[in-house]
């Protein structure tokens, strides 16, 4: 019910009082207003949720010059799929890197080779116009351009109306959403400093129970695991890449689920990975690179994405999904393939590393129970 509907039952239950009043005579009316009537709270819809969900986006970067910007200023790189993303209750990417119009990189100074990501504060008009309403920021690239840099990018999203996950900067941890009359919080980790770690199952435990209680679903984004086409399988334990532990996936994303959360996203490895059901609940390991422009080697493996769609019930189980098949072809930029090379990808990679536990993936990159 709506406020406007519940305004209107209150009208009309005092009206038929008053009329009910006005024809007994040996009823004597009180000058004092009766208690109002009380008047159940309206319920939370039951209804399905669709979230869709693409991996890293890095679109272009003017550091150390312009050589990596993509053509007529970035303004077409998501019109590929613009209806897709557009679709979702709520539309969810990794932002991989600061938006941010300056400054001198903390991690590269004037090295010309290193690589450091800024893309312009004018291009998260971008996101915002592609449908995009949640990013996360818990990522390897965040800070790229210092505390300042980080910075830029909170209001640059706050001034868009996109809210955003994972630093430990204000607002914070998690965002919150509202969808189909839910409230929906995500949550974002990753594994460098400034944000939630996936190394600390105990705190991150303590994030998404902290989630629960002001949210009707929690969404969980991490950053971690190995990067390239030899990191396309989860890691049974920890995931060392480069000397840095970039978490225990399956431990991390079943204790959030335990603690929780309903639906788990992963990004971080530069290739997709599988999709797991843990206690009725999706994770999808890796989305892989979806808007990378510039900077990146895209062949293969690299070359693929996915745009996922998730439907997920009121109570936060996995229903159904769709994966929308994608590649990007010479510098970046995602476009439809008509082949279909993601889903046959992401099912095998499902079924070799979580076997019965793997949802079922049909050819037209459908998603159900086994």
């Amino acid at each position: 019910m709506s406020k406007s509907q519940g305004f209107l039952s209150i009208a009309a239950l005092a009206s038929a009082v008053f009329v009910s009043l006005a024809c007994q005579p040996n009823v004597v009316r009180s000058e004092q207003p009766s208690d109002p009537p009380i008047i159940e709270p309206t319920p939370r819809s039951n209804e399905p949720i669709t979230i869709v969900a693409v991996g890293d986006i890095m679109m272009g970067s003017p550091f150390p010059n312009d050589s990596r910007m993509p053509p007529n200023d970035g303004k077409d790189l998501f019109t590929p799929f613009k209806d897709v993303l557009q679709s979702g209750d709520i539309t969810f990417g990794n932002l991989e890197g600061p938006m941010t119009d300056g400054g001198v990189s903390a991690k590269c100074g004037t090295r010309p080779n290193c690589f450091a990501f800024r893309m312009p504060t004018r291009y998260g008009q971008y996101l915002k116009d592609a449908g995009f309403d949640v990013m996360g920021i818990a990522n390897n690239h965040a800070a790229d351009f210092g505390q300042e840099g980080r910075l830029s990018t909170i209001r640059t999203l706050d001034s868009l109306g996109i809210k955003h996950a994972g630093t430990l900067d204000p607002p914070g941890t998690t965002a919150y959403l509202e969808a189909r009359g839910k409230r929906i919080a995500v949550v974002g980790f990753g594994h460098n400093h400034g944000m939630p770690s996936i190394n600390d199952l105990a705190e991150a435990r303590r994030l998404v129970a902290d989630a629960k209680k002001h949210a009707d679903i929690v969404i969980v984004s991490y950053h971690g695991g190995g990067e390239g086409t030899d990191h396309q399988h989860v890691v049974k334990g920890h995931d060392i890449f480069l000397g840095e532990d970039r978490g225990d996936l399956p431990a991390f994303t079943h204790a959030v689920i335990d603690a929780g959360a309903d639906l788990v996203l992963g990004h971080g490895p530069h290739v997709m990975r599988g999709m797991e059901l843990y206690k009725g609940h999706l994770i999808e390991y890796s989305l892989g690179n979806f808007c990378t422009y510039g900077w990146f080697q895209l062949a293969a493996e690299t070359a693929l994405t996915e745009v996922l769609e998730i439907k997920i019930g009121a109570d936060g189980k996995f229903i159904s999904g769709k994966i929308n098949p994608g590649k990007q072809e010479g510098r970046g930029g995602p476009v439809p393939d008509s082949t279909g090379a993601a889903i046959a990808v992401l099912r095998n990679l499902s079924n070799s590393d979580f076997g019965a536990n793997a949802p079922k993936i049909a050819d037209d990159g459908t998603i159900t129970p086994k």
